[in-house]
Protein backbone atom coordinates (compact mmCIF):
# COMPACT_ATOMS: atom_id res chain seq x y z
CA UNK A 1 0.00 0.00 0.00
CA UNK A 2 1.14 3.23 -0.79
CA UNK A 3 2.62 5.98 1.88
CA UNK A 4 2.33 9.63 0.27
CA UNK A 5 3.01 12.94 2.45
CA UNK A 6 -0.53 13.16 3.17
CA UNK A 7 -0.50 9.79 5.02
CA UNK A 8 2.03 11.02 7.27
CA UNK A 9 1.10 14.77 7.96
CA UNK A 10 -2.27 12.99 9.14
CA UNK A 11 -0.13 10.41 11.65
CA UNK A 12 1.99 12.84 13.17
CA UNK A 13 -0.77 15.54 13.59
CA UNK A 14 -2.91 12.67 15.62
CA UNK A 15 0.04 11.42 17.82
CA UNK A 16 1.25 15.50 18.02
CA UNK A 17 -1.72 17.70 17.37
CA UNK A 18 -0.50 21.16 16.61
CA UNK A 19 -2.56 22.62 19.21
CA UNK A 20 -0.50 20.85 21.45
CA UNK A 21 2.41 23.55 20.31
CA UNK A 22 3.01 26.75 22.50
CA UNK A 23 1.51 30.10 20.66
CA UNK A 24 4.74 31.41 19.37
CA UNK A 25 5.90 27.89 17.96
CA UNK A 26 5.70 26.61 13.95
CA UNK A 27 4.85 23.28 13.74
CA UNK A 28 3.44 20.91 11.30
CA UNK A 29 4.52 21.02 7.26
CA UNK A 30 6.53 23.22 6.03
CA UNK A 31 7.06 22.29 2.71
CA UNK A 32 5.62 18.99 0.43
CA UNK A 33 2.64 18.16 -1.82
CA UNK A 34 0.47 15.57 0.15
CA UNK A 35 0.01 13.35 -2.81
CA UNK A 36 3.89 12.72 -2.97
CA UNK A 37 4.62 8.69 -2.39
CA UNK A 38 7.10 8.39 0.91
CA UNK A 39 8.97 5.08 1.23
CA UNK A 40 11.65 7.07 3.11
CA UNK A 41 12.17 9.11 6.09
CA UNK A 42 14.99 10.97 6.97
CA UNK A 43 14.98 12.04 10.74
CA UNK A 44 17.02 14.74 12.36
CA UNK A 45 16.85 17.58 15.22
CA UNK A 46 17.74 20.33 13.02
CA UNK A 47 16.83 21.81 9.36
CA UNK A 48 19.95 22.67 8.09
CA UNK A 49 22.09 22.33 5.04
CA UNK A 50 23.52 18.80 6.38
CA UNK A 51 20.82 16.88 7.40
CA UNK A 52 18.98 18.44 4.18
CA UNK A 53 22.11 17.35 2.02
CA UNK A 54 21.96 13.88 4.02
CA UNK A 55 18.20 12.94 3.45
CA UNK A 56 19.02 13.71 -0.01
CA UNK A 57 21.63 11.60 -0.49
CA UNK A 58 19.32 8.89 1.37
CA UNK A 59 16.88 9.34 -1.06
CA UNK A 60 14.24 10.31 1.73
CA UNK A 61 11.15 11.89 0.50
CA UNK A 62 10.05 13.54 3.40
CA UNK A 63 12.10 15.14 6.56
CA UNK A 64 10.81 15.26 10.15
CA UNK A 65 12.57 17.39 12.47
CA UNK A 66 12.41 18.97 15.99
CA UNK A 67 13.62 22.40 15.53
CA UNK A 68 11.26 24.56 13.37
CA UNK A 69 13.09 25.73 10.02
CA UNK A 70 11.14 29.29 9.91
CA UNK A 71 9.87 29.78 13.73
CA UNK A 72 10.56 33.94 13.21
CA UNK A 73 8.92 35.59 10.13
CA UNK A 74 10.67 36.02 7.06
CA UNK A 75 9.77 37.88 4.38
CA UNK A 76 11.38 35.99 1.68
CA UNK A 77 12.78 32.57 0.53
CA UNK A 78 14.86 33.76 -2.05
CA UNK A 79 17.84 31.25 -2.94
CA UNK A 80 20.80 33.99 -1.48
CA UNK A 81 19.47 33.58 1.82
CA UNK A 82 20.16 31.19 4.13
CA UNK A 83 16.65 29.75 5.05
CA UNK A 84 15.64 30.28 1.34
CA UNK A 85 18.53 28.45 0.33
CA UNK A 86 17.28 25.39 2.50
CA UNK A 87 13.71 25.63 1.23
CA UNK A 88 14.35 25.46 -2.44
CA UNK A 89 17.10 22.67 -2.05
CA UNK A 90 13.83 20.54 -0.55
CA UNK A 91 11.44 21.48 -2.88
CA UNK A 92 14.34 20.81 -5.82
CA UNK A 93 15.09 17.26 -4.24
CA UNK A 94 11.34 16.44 -3.64
CA UNK A 95 11.76 16.17 0.27
CA UNK A 96 8.72 17.38 2.23
CA UNK A 97 9.81 19.24 5.39
CA UNK A 98 7.61 18.67 8.71
CA UNK A 99 8.45 19.68 12.30
CA UNK A 100 6.84 18.76 15.64
CA UNK A 101 8.18 20.79 18.30
CA UNK A 102 6.83 21.98 21.32
CA UNK A 103 3.89 19.43 20.23
CA UNK A 104 6.40 16.53 20.26
CA UNK A 105 7.54 17.58 24.00
CA UNK A 106 4.24 17.68 26.11
CA UNK A 107 2.96 14.48 24.17
CA UNK A 108 2.81 11.27 26.04
CA UNK A 109 5.21 9.53 25.23
CA UNK A 110 7.14 12.61 23.88
CA UNK A 111 10.64 13.83 23.70
CA UNK A 112 11.39 13.83 27.61
CA UNK A 113 10.44 10.00 27.93
CA UNK A 114 12.80 9.18 25.36
CA UNK A 115 15.41 11.14 27.12
CA UNK A 116 14.36 9.50 30.28
CA UNK A 117 14.49 6.14 29.17
CA UNK A 118 17.87 6.77 27.82
CA UNK A 119 18.77 6.99 31.63
CA UNK A 120 17.33 4.36 32.74
CA UNK A 121 14.36 5.90 34.62
CA UNK A 122 10.84 4.34 35.66
CA UNK A 123 7.73 5.53 36.88
CA UNK A 124 7.72 8.35 34.60
CA UNK A 125 5.73 11.32 35.46
CA UNK A 126 5.23 14.29 34.13
CA UNK A 127 7.50 17.11 35.42
CA UNK A 128 5.07 20.29 34.44
CA UNK A 129 1.74 18.56 33.67
CA UNK A 130 -0.90 19.61 31.07
CA UNK A 131 -4.49 20.00 33.40
CA UNK A 132 -6.49 16.69 33.40
CA UNK A 133 -3.82 14.85 31.24
CA UNK A 134 -1.10 12.56 30.84
CA UNK A 135 0.76 15.13 29.21
CA UNK A 136 3.34 17.41 29.85
CA UNK A 137 6.69 19.52 29.62
CA UNK A 138 9.26 17.14 31.07
CA UNK A 139 9.86 13.90 33.54
CA UNK A 140 9.97 12.86 37.00
CA UNK A 141 11.25 9.07 37.36
CA UNK A 142 13.60 6.62 39.62
CA UNK A 143 17.01 5.27 39.34
CA UNK A 144 16.71 1.76 40.17
CA UNK A 145 19.13 2.38 43.17
CA UNK A 146 20.62 5.56 44.52
CA UNK A 147 23.77 6.72 43.12
CA UNK A 148 26.09 9.85 43.69
CA UNK A 149 26.03 12.57 41.58
CA UNK A 150 29.39 11.99 40.01
CA UNK A 151 28.07 8.36 39.16
CA UNK A 152 24.97 9.87 37.73
CA UNK A 153 27.01 12.51 35.76
CA UNK A 154 28.88 9.41 34.11
CA UNK A 155 25.56 8.20 33.26
CA UNK A 156 24.05 10.78 31.55
CA UNK A 157 27.63 10.89 29.78
CA UNK A 158 27.58 7.21 28.62
CA UNK A 159 23.80 7.48 27.56
CA UNK A 160 23.62 10.34 25.41
CA UNK A 161 25.67 11.15 21.90
CA UNK A 162 28.63 12.16 22.02
CA UNK A 163 28.88 16.62 22.14
CA UNK A 164 31.76 18.88 22.39
CA UNK A 165 29.94 19.98 25.18
CA UNK A 166 29.35 17.09 27.11
CA UNK A 167 27.88 16.51 30.69
CA UNK A 168 28.87 19.11 33.30
CA UNK A 169 26.82 18.97 36.73
CA UNK A 170 26.25 21.69 40.03
CA UNK A 171 26.31 20.01 43.36
CA UNK A 172 28.35 17.60 45.54
CA UNK A 173 29.47 15.27 43.40
CA UNK A 174 29.12 12.80 46.80
CA UNK A 175 24.99 14.07 46.79
CA UNK A 176 23.06 10.91 46.17
CA UNK A 177 20.34 10.84 43.95
CA UNK A 178 17.37 8.81 43.07
CA UNK A 179 14.54 10.92 41.89
CA UNK A 180 15.69 12.33 38.61
CA UNK A 181 13.81 15.08 36.55
CA UNK A 182 14.64 15.57 33.01
CA UNK A 183 13.28 18.06 30.36
CA UNK A 184 14.75 18.08 26.58
CA UNK A 185 16.19 21.04 25.55
CA UNK A 186 16.23 23.99 26.95
CA UNK A 187 14.61 23.76 30.81
CA UNK A 188 16.13 26.61 33.06
CA UNK A 189 12.45 27.62 33.13
CA UNK A 190 11.38 25.14 35.32
CA UNK A 191 14.21 24.73 37.91
CA UNK A 192 11.68 24.94 40.07
CA UNK A 193 9.21 22.73 38.89
CA UNK A 194 12.31 20.06 40.13
CA UNK A 195 12.55 21.18 43.49
CA UNK A 196 8.70 21.22 43.90
CA UNK A 197 8.87 17.59 42.21
CA UNK A 198 10.90 16.57 44.82
CA UNK A 199 13.76 15.67 42.65
CA UNK A 200 17.44 14.79 43.83
CA UNK A 201 18.72 15.99 40.49
CA UNK A 202 17.55 17.84 37.23
CA UNK A 203 19.21 17.14 33.64
CA UNK A 204 18.39 19.27 30.84
CA UNK A 205 20.42 22.04 28.25
CA UNK A 206 20.95 25.42 27.85
CA UNK A 207 21.73 26.07 32.24
CA UNK A 208 23.07 29.95 32.82
CA UNK A 209 25.01 31.02 34.95
CA UNK A 210 22.86 32.94 38.19
CA UNK A 211 19.65 31.19 37.79
CA UNK A 212 21.69 27.42 38.67
CA UNK A 213 23.50 29.91 41.53
CA UNK A 214 20.68 31.19 42.76
CA UNK A 215 18.65 27.60 42.64
CA UNK A 216 21.60 25.90 44.09
CA UNK A 217 21.51 28.09 47.07
CA UNK A 218 17.95 28.24 47.48
CA UNK A 219 18.78 24.17 48.19
CA UNK A 220 17.24 22.59 45.10
CA UNK A 221 18.02 19.50 43.66
CA UNK A 222 21.69 19.57 41.83
CA UNK A 223 21.53 19.61 38.13
CA UNK A 224 23.09 18.00 35.49
CA UNK A 225 23.70 20.56 31.86
CA UNK A 226 24.04 18.38 28.65
CA UNK A 227 24.42 19.75 25.18
CA UNK A 228 21.00 20.67 23.95
CA UNK A 229 21.03 18.23 20.77
CA UNK A 230 21.79 15.35 22.83
CA UNK A 231 18.95 15.87 24.60
CA UNK A 232 16.44 15.82 22.24
CA UNK A 233 18.01 13.29 19.95
CA UNK A 234 17.22 10.06 21.84
CA UNK A 235 13.60 10.88 20.56
CA UNK A 236 14.31 10.60 16.89
CA UNK A 237 14.78 6.91 17.05
CA UNK A 238 11.96 6.11 19.28
CA UNK A 239 10.15 8.26 16.57
CA UNK A 240 11.78 6.18 13.85
CA UNK A 241 10.23 3.40 15.18
CA UNK A 242 6.93 4.03 16.24
CA UNK A 243 6.40 5.56 12.33
CA UNK A 244 8.22 2.08 11.00
CA UNK A 245 4.99 -0.09 13.08
CA UNK A 246 2.59 2.10 11.79
CA UNK A 247 3.51 2.63 8.29
CA UNK A 248 5.51 0.26 5.39
CA UNK A 249 8.19 2.40 4.96
CA UNK A 250 12.17 2.76 5.96
CA UNK A 251 13.47 5.32 8.68
CA UNK A 252 16.87 6.59 9.05
CA UNK A 253 17.91 8.61 11.70
CA UNK A 254 20.65 11.20 11.22
CA UNK A 255 23.55 11.31 13.75
CA UNK A 256 24.76 14.30 12.18
CA UNK A 257 26.03 16.30 14.98
CA UNK A 258 23.98 19.32 14.83
CA UNK A 259 25.07 21.00 18.00
CA UNK A 260 26.43 24.45 17.30
CA UNK A 261 29.60 23.68 20.04
CA UNK A 262 32.77 22.38 18.35
CA UNK A 263 35.19 22.30 21.29
CA UNK A 264 35.75 21.53 24.60
CA UNK A 265 38.85 22.36 26.70
CA UNK A 266 38.75 21.63 30.55
CA UNK A 267 40.93 24.82 32.10
CA UNK A 268 43.47 23.94 34.35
Amino acid sequence: MTTTVADLTADLERVYPPHWAESWDAVGLVCGRGDREVTKVSLAVDCVPATVAEAAEIGAQLLLVHHPLLLRGVSTVAPDTYKGEIVHTLIESGIALYVAHTNADVANPGVSDALAHRLGLTDLRPLVPVEDTDRGIGRVGRLPAPETLEQFTARAAAALPPTAWGVRAAGDPRRLVQTVAVSGGAGDSYLGHATAAGADVYLTADLRHHPVSEHLEAAGPALVDAAHWATEWPWLEAEAARIRAAFDVATVVSDRNTDPWTLHRSST
